[in-house]
């Protein structure tokens, strides 16, 4: 006999003793048959809470599963979505860092262009080339910068030499109004004085006879008879002459090296003449002052507020080799442009011990930049690897890596690109093989890369170089 109870999909069965198997031996009302009875459902009320909970706690498992699932893909997508927007903020900083680079960059090189237009327009004047020199100072003049007085003068210098004195009376007269406490005008005020006095006759620009001559005399008595030269020099000096002609005195005298002349060089230096000829005499007393013009130039670095004075004696400090004073001036400069200069000038004198201590010391991100460019300068490429590898700042290892690129480190770069996780340093390789022109480094990493867009980015810069390497590369994606 089978009794079975079913309960939806599960299902019990009890088997009754063998010896039932003919039911009608046995009638339903023995007392035989209710024993039996009785067992099959004890049997089977002890086997349904097992068959009835199997089920429920299937589901509850299965429940439990698809639960972490979620969790996990949540968290997964939080997590996703976390990354995505610190890649968005490390993105925003980098371009406004950028932003601020080229704002800086975009400031110098108007300054550059200025010093530019003034070197050129005084070469051009040294030339007797006055239609040029004219031009160049009318258009540093236009810039409206820290020489526009000085542009002014001698654009008014060079016009009263091409005999258009209408013209040079004006242009003085300019300087004379808007600039008033110039210390070019008392220069324009002698110019003016030389201009009105002269005839209608106009000057021969080609030579000046009368000046050459007391040039040349006063050469040879510096050589022969100093003492008897100097005060002759200073007359000069403090005379109605031309910054030109004073330039060519200065330039004399300093070269006898004598004491006195270092003396008067130190004055012309501290400002006590016209701007033109106190940059004249920094840069002479680089050249020609001996060990007491580093003291001499400290002081006046020190003692002057004058910028374009403070840049020239940075400047005077490579001439002279003056590693400990550029070494000051990066560290202790106020100035944010003149300590990069001091910088810069640091590591075209090979000073890269000096400019180790600067980049342990400093904190700022923009600063160290200037240091790693100037240990490209000094061409350091052991700093520069360092800190490609190790340095904890990310815009400071990409720049270590773009500098890299261009002093030829193709090896570590291919390194670097091989171990590296993060896509903005990935990304700075590629930039400094494109930058230094590698071609088959570039070549090598597209025919690797796993990530698509990575690959894609050195596809493009390839397209863009036109080496034979890249477009043989170039061909073989076309003929796939």
């Amino acid at each position: 006999m089978t009794i079975s109870h079913s309960f939806g999909s599960g299902s019990v069965a009890t088997l009754g003793c063998a010896s039932f198997k003919n039911a009608e031996a046995y009638p339903r009302s023995s007392a035989l048959f209710k024993r039996a009875l009785a067992a099959s459902l004890t049997l089977g009320l002890l086997l349904l809470p097992s068959s009835l909970t199997a089920r429920p706690s299937r589901l509850q498992s299965q429940d439990a599963s698809a639960q972490s699932a979620e969790a996990q893909e949540k968290a997964d997508e939080a997590r996703q979505e976390q990354q995505e927007k610190e890649q968005e903020r490390r993105e925003r900083e980098q371009e406004k860092q950028e932003r601020e680079q080229e704002r800086r960059d975009a400031e110098q090189d108007k300054l550059d262009h200025q010093q530019d237009l003034y070197d050129s327009g005084r070469e051009a004047l040294d030339d007797d080339h006055y239609e040029k020199a004219a031009a160049e100072f009318a258009e540093l003049a236009k810039l409206n910068g820290a020489q526009t007085d000085a542009a002014l003068y001698w654009k008014a210098y060079a016009e009263n030499r091409l005999g258009k004195k209408a013209a040079a009376l004006a242009t003085i007269n300019e300087v004379k109004n808007k600039f008033p406490k110039s210390p070019w005008k008392k220069d324009a005020e002698a110019l003016e004085i030389e201009v009105k006095q002269s005839s209608g006759v106009k000057a021969n620009p080609d030579t000046e006879p009368d000046k050459d001559l007391k040039l040349l005399a006063l050469q040879s008595l510096l050589q022969s008879d100093p003492d008897r030269a100097m005060p002759i020099v200073e007359k000069i000096l403090n005379g109605a002459d031309s910054p030109k002609y004073k330039a060519k005195v200065l330039f004399l005298m300093a070269q006898t090296g004598s004491p006195r002349a270092t003396e008067v060089l130190a004055k012309v230096a501290r400002g006590q003449s016209n701007p033109e000829l106190q940059r004249k005499a920094i840069e002479y007393l680089s050249m020609f002052g001996g060990q007491q013009s580093h003291q001499l130039l400290n002081e006046v670095y020190s003692t002057s507020g004058d910028e374009s004075v403070r840049r020239v004696i940075i400047k005077s400090y490579l001439l002279s080799g003056d590693k400990a004073s550029l070494f000051a001036a990066a560290k202790n400069e106020k100035n944010e442009s003149l300590r990069r200069e001091a910088i810069r000038t640091l590591g075209l004198t090979g000073g890269t011990s000096e400019l180790d201590q600067l980049y342990k010391a400093e904190t700022s991100t923009d600063l160290k930049r200037e240091i790693l460019q100037a240990f490209f300068l000094s061409g350091d490429s052991a700093r520069m690897e360092q800190a490609a590898l190790n340095e904890k700042d990310i815009e400071l290892r990409r720049s270590a890596i773009r500098n890299l690129g261009l002093m030829g480190h193709s090896d570590l770069l291919q390194s670097i690109y091989a171990k590296e996780t993060d896509r903005s340093l990935k990304d700075e390789v590629l930039n400094a093989y494109f930058i230094s022109g590698n071609a088959k480094a570039l070549v090598a990493i597209a025919k690797t890369e796993k990530d698509p867009s990575l690959k894609k980015e050195a596809v493009q810069k390839l397209s863009l170089m036109g080496s034979k390497e890249g477009n043989d590369y170039l061909m073989e994606i076309l003929d796939k």
